[in-house]
């Protein structure tokens, strides 16, 4: 068995040695922002995308953190031939590094990059059959606040509600806004399909601008299904006749009852179906799957 081996600022380090001051801003204030990536045969789905959404939120919530495509490529690159992954799940953490406690002058920025990898635990192919049972969020995502629609690292209350799930034997929760519109998953974006029509949560409500949201988008309109990024309440979503959920390692996945309230047919629906080959064959064509 390899020993796991993790990048930190540029260098393959053994995770046992890896080390990050207590001072550092993403450890003292949970100041900084991460990725999760998925690898398919030693390729990255979307790389760039990724990348381009962490420094989109460095910028936007003024945290000193810089990041090059290229950079991170070749990281990666060396961390799943460190492991010995080809198949991997990815997870990029970028902090400000030490940040000036009161009374000390501001030093020059030392970004803090760490990056994981580790073997993708795919969810069971059942629930891609059979679809999800998810539950609706206890608590509100607040248009306010500024962290909404980022990916920081100030993840407590989506793990709670992960938790407050499993509790009630569901698989995800969905979180409303305070103004009572559906937002997203704890850690995936949402999608209902009404007459035919798929609907989504614009970015503005804010949701997190994920990546295989933004393909699912792209799909729907290759296969002439008619998509709509609209609000989305919670009369929307329990008439809805199909539900699915999106995210890097989940990548589409069927929601057939929503706590005893059952999607459709109580099955994954055709459109929903549709769209989870279509990714299927988008992730081949991308990372090059269907070279061999």
């Amino acid at each position: 068995m390899v020993d796991e081996c993790v990048y930190l600022n540029g260098e393959i380090v053994p995770a046992g040695e890896a080390r990050v001051s207590v001072f550092d801003a993403g450890f003292s204030h949970a100041a900084g922002l991460f990725e999760t990536l998925r690898a398919y045969d030693g390729r990255v789905m979307r790389l760039e995308e990724h990348v381009r959404r962490l420094t989109h939120s460095a910028a936007t919530l003024e945290l000193n953190i810089h990041v090059a495509v290229d950079a991170v490529a070749e990281g990666i690159r060396r961390l799943l031939d460190a492991n010995r992954l080809s198949d991997a799940r990815i997870r990029i953490v970028a902090t400000p590094g030490v940040v000036p406690r009161p009374g000390q002058l501001s030093t020059a920025a030392h970004p803090t990059i760490v990056m994981t990898a580790s073997q993708v635990q795919a969810y069971p192919p059942e629930l891609y059959k059979h679809g999800m049972r998810v539950c609706i969020c206890p608590y509100k995502q607040n248009p306010h606040n500024p962290l909404a629609g980022h990916k920081t690292l100030a993840y407590l209350p989506r793990l709670l509600a992960m938790g407050e799930a499993a509790q009630r034997k569901c698989h995800e929760a969905l979180w409303f806004t305070t103004e009572n519109r559906l937002a997203e998953g704890s850690i995936c974006n949402v999608f209902i399909v009404k007459d035919g029509v798929i609907l989504t949560p614009p970015v503005d409500t804010p949701v997190l601008p994920g990546t295989v949201r933004q393909a699912a988008i792209e799909l729907a309109e290759k296969l002439s299904i008619q998509i709509e990024e609209r609000p989305i309440d919670i009369e929307a979503l329990l008439s809805a006749t199909e539900v699915f959920l999106t995210g890097s390692v989940l990548e589409i996945m069927p929601v057939t009852s929503i706590e005893k309230h059952e999607v459709g047919r109580g099955v994954p629906g055709e459109i929903t179906e549709r769209m989870c080959s279509a990714y299927k064959e988008l992730v081949a064509r991308e990372c090059g799957l269907d070279e061999g």
